[in-house]
C-alpha cells in the first residue's frame, strides 16, 4: 500500500469512526451512565470487532454476500431489531453511579459481536476493503487496513465515551437523566434510517 493510499484510508477511518452512528451514540450513553472506566471494554470491543470484520471482508466474506444477497438483507433486519432493543434499554436506564445502577455496560464480546449487526459497521468494512485494498495486495494489505482501522477508531470511540463521562455532572437529577437517555435512544434509532437505505441500494 502506497503512503498516499494509506493516508487517504486514515482519513476515511477517522471520518467514519468519529462521526455519529450507533456505536458512538451507545458510547456517549454508556460514558454518561456508567463512566469512562466501565466503558473501556465496550471501546475495545468495537475496535477489535471492526478490525475482525475488515479482515473477514478482505479475505472473502464480501464475496459470499455478493453471491447470496439475501444474507445481507437478513443481517440488516436482525441488526435493526437488535438496535431497537438496545435503544429501549438506553431509554429505560434509571440511574448513575459507579456500580452501574439501571443496567450494565456492554462487555468486550457484546460490543465486538454487535458490529456484525450494525449497518454502519458493515458499510465501513465494505468501504474499506472495496476502496482501499490495493489490487494484488493480498492478506498483508487487508491486515494493514484492519490494524489501521483499530488504531484510528479506538481514540474516536474513547472521545465519545469521554464526552459522555463529562456529562455525568449535569445528569445527577432523575428527570434530566431520563431526558438524556430517551434522547440518546431516539438518536440511536434515527441513525438507522440513512444506513438502512444506503445498504438497500
Amino acid at each position: 500500500m502506497t503512503p498516499d493510499l494509506l493516508l487517504a484510508f486514515v482519513l476515511f477511518a477517522f471520518a467514519t469512526a468519529g462521526t455519529p452512528g450507533p456505536n458512538n451514540m451507545m458510547l456517549l450513553a454508556s460514558g454518561a451512565n456508567f463512566g469512562f472506566r466501565r466503558t473501556i471494554l465496550h471501546i475495545l470491543g468495537i475496535s477489535v470487532g471492526l478490525g475482525v470484520m475488515v479482515v473477514a471482508m478482505g479475505w472473502g466474506l464480501s464475496g459470499v454476500f455478493e453471491a447470496f444477497p439475501i444474507l445481507h438483507e437478513i443481517l440488516k433486519w436482525v441488526g435493526a431489531t437488535y438496535m431497537l432493543w438496545l435503544a429501549w434499554k438506553i431509554a429505560t436506564a434509571t440511574g448513575i453511579n459507579d456500580k452501574g445502577a439501571g443496567g450494565q455496560p456492554m462487555t468486550f464480546l457484546e460490543a465486538a459481536g454487535f458490529q456484525w449487526l450494525n449497518p454502519k459497521a458493515w458499510a465501513m468494512a465494505l468501504g474499506a476493503v472495496t476502496t482501499y485494498a490495493p489490487e494484488g495486495g493480498g492478506p498483508t494489505a487487508v491486515l494493514l487496513l484492519a490494524g489501521t482501522f483499530m488504531l484510528v477508531g479506538a481514540p474516536c470511540s474513547a472521545a465519545w465515551a469521554g464526552f459522555g463521562q463529562g456529562l455525568r455532572q449535569f445528569l445527577d437529577r432523575p428527570a434530566i437523566l431520563r431526558t438524556f437517555n430517551v434522547s440518546m435512544a431516539v438518536l440511536l434509532v434515527a441513525s438507522l434510517y440513512p444506513l438502512m437505505t444506503q445498504l438497500n441500494r
